[in-house]
């Protein structure tokens, strides 16, 4: 049976998550919680917030953690706020991911991101996922659209290589990338992955 996306996507950020031993996770923009889901019934995972600015999205996330038997509480909180603010309350996690996320973000308000996640909350590991524009029209997706209309942008892999490679720079982080899921071999994958390892960590 062929993994979707959508959990080879999952499978590789705990796979990832786990090998750096990250047991503290920030899930910024988590959305109806698909992640939240698989670290809420992941026991190694500790201490786990999730975060998003739209109340429905909450709601639908713990809805999902209730039919899975999962508690709001404890070791596991949802927040209504906006990963732009500097909230020096999300300091020292292990580790902050955005899955599927960054390109909901206005281009002008990345600065504001990038202050934020690498700047206050300064986990030790950052992980943001995104498609990669260039695999668009293998997926059906005209040249003129992108594949979500509530996207802000796609990326190229140079062009999201070099504004992560930019943000690890500036913020003292080594940036590493991976392809998600099935690859074209010029194209590349359907969704790139940038890895943050924070350089004193």
């Amino acid at each position: 049976m062929t993994t979707s996306l959508h959990q080879a996507r999952l499978d590789l950020v705990i796979e990832t998550l786990r090998a750096h031993a990250a047991r503290g996770v920030l899930d910024l923009g988590c959305g109806t919680g698909p992640l939240l889901e698989v670290l809420a019934q992941d026991n190694f995972f500790d201490n786990i917030v999730g975060l998003d600015t739209s109340r429905q999205a909450l709601e639908d996330s713990t809805r999902l953690l209730e039919r899975a038997g999962v508690k709001i509480g404890g070791r596991i909180r949802l927040m209504n706020a906006s990963f732009t603010d500097a909230d020096p309350n999300l300091a020292g996690f292990d580790a902050a991911v955005l899955l599927e996320t960054i390109e909901h973000i206005p281009p002008d308000r990345l600065s504001q991101v990038e202050r934020a996640i690498f700047n206050s909350f300064r986990p030790g590991l950052v992980i943001i996922t995104t498609p990669n524009q260039e695999c668009n029209e293998l997926l059906g997706v005209p040249s003129h659209r992108l594949r979500h209309p509530e996207h802000e942008f796609e990326w190229s892999r140079a062009k999201f290589e070099a504004w992560a490679g930019g943000v690890g720079t500036r913020n003292g982080y080594r940036t590493t990338f991976q392809g998600i899921g099935w690859s074209h071999p010029t194209l590349g994958a359907a969704s790139q992955m940038a890895i943050f390892v924070r350089a004193e960590a």
